[in-house]
């Protein structure tokens, strides 16, 4: 994502070659997440779109991000990633974060807007998290802070190591200090790739078995199924 052009698309390959999202995909000002009703129920229907090319739209999208800006959107996560939308609409719309603030008014400042802007930007499986309450929209404003495959290995260690808004700060900060993310993580007590799984006794059975076969670590088995799954 540039400065001023928030939803450019953005891709990384990780260390086995595959293609890797690390940004939105999908059209700016898309209720992806917010109108899926797998996601938001029936509150999906009330999904808006903003449109950065249609002026009414994006009439609506600065009345909204003035609103969110001033506190008058409920706390909650769909909503707040409706605000999110409506920031990277008016921006994309109005060609710049200092136009898009102008437009909007009030308590919207070119901070706030950028930072609400880069959550709408972020990835659709980090989206979804924050749309169904696992990843804290506050949290979401940090992991948009990092750059390429990094802002997907916070936002899964937010689940999977229980980060603190704080903390997710401190790491993102470290991270854009040059800090490799799993040294960040460490000093929050976090190991990076560290999950809990539960798996069918059968299955269990058999990893163990295998593992103590080969002498190796069950994780090192499960990584490697998993590799050739994802190929």
């Amino acid at each position: 994502m540039t400065d001023n052009r928030p939803g450019d698309r953005s891709y990384r390959r990780g260390e086995n070659g595959r293609s890797i999202p690390t940004d939105r995909e999908s059209p700016v000002g898309a209720p992806v997440i917010r109108g899926d009703e797998s996601v938001a129920g029936t509150r999906a229907r009330e999904a808006v779109q903003f449109d950065p090319d249609d002026p009414e739209s994006l009439a609506d999208a600065a009345e909204t991000v003035h609103q969110f800006a001033t506190g008058e959107t409920n706390d909650d996560h769909l909503y707040m990633l409706r605000g999110a939308a409506a920031c990277a609409a008016l921006v994309r719309g109005e060609g710049s974060y200092k136009a898009a603030a102008e437009r909007a008014g009030g308590d919207a400042t070119v901070s706030f807007i950028r930072k609400w802007a880069r959550v709408h930007d972020l990835p659709r499986s980090v989206r979804k998290q924050v749309a169904i309450g696992r990843i804290a929209p506050t949290a979401a404003k940090h992991i948009a802070r990092v750059g390429g495959e990094a802002r997907l290995l916070l936002a899964w260690a937010i689940l999977d190591g229980d980060l603190t808004v704080r903390d997710v700060r401190s790491v993102a900060s470290a991270i854009n200090d040059g800090t490799p993310i799993d040294q960040a993580l460490a000093e929050h007590d976090v190991t990076l790739g560290r999950l809990e799984l539960t798996l069918s006794p059968t299955t269990y059975r058999d990893l163990r078995r295998r593992a103590s076969i080969e002498g190796v670590d069950p994780g090192q088995l499960v990584t490697e199924a998993l590799e050739q799954y994802f190929e």
